[in-house]
């Protein structure tokens, strides 16, 4: 559902109490929450929100223009998109979990809208920026993505996004993300890796976060590897660490039901 031209937001669960914002990974959107919201326990109010040129929502040069801001690609302006987003909907005060590119949303929103941030979860993310190599390949991706108008250079990660285990035992997860990605703009996929390559470290944001953070990873990850997700929790004062086994990088549908468990969590300790 759109209002006032700003992202697409999906009402994943009807609920009370304060809301969880859910921010998809790339390059998928929203949808790929339902499986961990349906098994969260409760009545939690759960919304999910697509980014700039993602599933349902505006692309980023009308997201820019509405905003009235630049309209080139960034992790900033996606973060100034969902609060805009979230005020517009009388949410001024949410839990916000992001997984991949949606953990470098929800650290970027805690440093432009910290009031927002009631408590952070960062799934199978970074808040370091892009070493000069991935940053170089994000940008050839991008032009190539413009230039063929589809989405074929980003098909392999249907496979790559997987664990080992799901990789050999789960080709239904393969299909399902093939599926998600196919449905994306191959322009709003090419505005989302420009967003990252051009994101900073934000390391130093999560070391000042105040409230309850909860850091998920799957043991398989080979994207966001568990090592740094174990210093990634380190850095802020109040965390917890789940480690999910036998996952890899989409841990929201490898293995929904340790990721529910640790989001309700974190809505319980905000």
């Amino acid at each position: 559902m759109l209002r006032d031209g700003l992202l697409a937001v999906r009402e994943l669960r009807q609920g009370h109490g304060t809301p969880l914002v859910l921010l998809h990974g790339f390059p998928l959107d929203s949808r790929m929450w339902a499986d961990v919201v349906d098994l969260m326990p409760g009545e939690p109010h759960v919304l999910g929100i697509d980014f700039p040129g993602a599933g349902r929502s505006p692309v980023g040069a009308d997201v820019a223009e509405r905003l009235g801001t630049s309209g080139d690609p960034s992790i900033e302006l996606a973060a100034d998109a969902v609060a805009a987003t979230l005020r517009a909907r009388g949410i001024d005060r949410a839990v916000v979990a992001g997984l991949s590119m949606g953990g470098y949303v929800a650290l970027a929103l805690v440093e432009r809208h910290p009031e927002l941030v009631a408590g952070l979860g960062l799934l199978d993310t970074k808040t370091t920026a892009d070493p000069d190599d991935a940053r170089a390949n994000r940008l050839r991706i991008a032009d190539q993505l413009e230039a063929e108008h589809r989405v074929d250079a980003v098909l392999g990660m249907r496979t790559s996004l997987l664990g080992a285990t799901s990789r050999g035992a789960r080709p239904d997860l393969a299909a399902r993300l093939e599926t998600w990605i196919r449905d994306q703009g191959p322009l709003g996929v090419a505005w989302a890796q420009r967003a990252m390559a051009a994101r900073p470290d934000r390391s130093a944001v999560l070391r000042g976060f105040a409230g309850p953070v909860v850091v998920v990873v799957g043991d398989e990850d080979e994207l966001s590897p568990p090592a740094g997700a174990r210093e990634m929790a380190q850095l802020a004062a109040d965390t917890q660490l789940v480690e999910v086994p036998r996952a890899g990088h989409m841990t929201a549908i490898e293995s929904p039901e340790p990721v529910a468990s640790a989001l309700a969590t974190l809505l319980r300790r905000a």
